[in-house]
């Protein structure tokens, strides 16, 4: 237990590795070298990935279904951006072993359980459950602002509602900029979070600061790539979510890429200070 170590490195130390800048090609580079690791052996990610839609088809049956609240259907479809950063764990790895040269068996994924920065990756994996709790409590508590705590009694009738009242209309407005909120934290906390720390072992502190300033280094692409993110999981979600098998895992690997742009390699000598 004396590795076990959570906000600093594993010899107490803070790490602040330096970021680049990158360009638009840079984003479509990524995304090329995403579908590149994608295509390299496909069998593995079906079976990492398949996950995706069959719990999207689970949650749709749940809103629908009586079970909970039609209202929170689209909460839900959109809340996979946020959990997105932590459900690619294992293709980042696949990415770092594929970029390596050593074997990207699928089993290999799984070999995250084994990382020394499992510690810090948990509780970034807590930090963004907490956020997808959250954004559904939220967009809840808008619903019922507008339309009473009564829940729609069916999907027809609730889209009738929110596309041609005005009640509706403000609901689009204010879900999809207490959405935009979160996905901009999420995207700020995380957007090389989680690579860094399967590359090295710097801590939370330093994966998220990390994260923030690669946000505040590269702005305008960086809001460019959540756009991009949030239009590909609209387009995966489409047919039945069944798209998700193929955009999630070439999202993974695209991240993985985007980190080898943003972050020097470690070799750059990143400035330490004691925690």
């Amino acid at each position: 237990m004396a590795s076990f170590h959570v906000m600093s490195d594993a010899r107490g130390m803070h790490v602040q590795p330096r970021v680049r800048r990158i360009t638009t090609a840079d984003l479509i580079d990524v995304l090329r070298l995403g579908v590149e690791d994608f295509w390299a052996k496909p069998s593995h990610y079906v079976f990492l990935c398949l996950i995706y839609p069959v719990v999207g088809l689970i949650l749709a049956q749940w809103t629908t279904s009586g079970a909970y609240a039609i209202q929170l259907l689209y909460p839900l479809m959109s809340g996979f951006a946020l959990l997105g950063p932590f459900a690619a764990i294992g293709l980042y790895e696949i990415s770092r072993r594929r970029e390596l040269g050593m074997d990207t068996s699928w089993w290999h994924a799984l070999e995250v359980r084994h990382s020394p920065a499992l510690p810090a990756i948990a509780v970034i994996g807590i930090m963004l459950v907490a956020l997808f709790l959250l954004w559904l409590f939220t967009a809840q508590s808008i619903y019922s602002s507008l339309f009473g705590a009564q829940p729609p009694a069916s999907i027809g009738g609730f889209v009738r509602e929110v596309l041609t009242t005005p009640k509706g209309w403000t609901l689009i407005l204010l879900g999809n900029a207490a959405g935009f909120v979160f996905a901009a934290i999420v995207l700020a906390t995380t957007v090389v979070a989680f690579p860094l720390l399967l590359d090295r072992d710097v801590g939370v502190v330093s994966a998220i600061e990390t994260s923030a300033r690669a946000v505040m280094t590269n702005p305008l692409q960086m809001a460019l790539w959540g756009l991009m993110v949030a239009v590909l999981l609209v387009i995966g979600s489409i047919p039945l979510f069944a798209g998700l098998a193929v955009v999630m895992p070439v999202l993974g690997h695209a991240t993985w890429h985007l980190y080898r742009r943003l972050v020097e390699p470690e070799r750059a000598q990143p400035d330490r200070r004691p925690m």
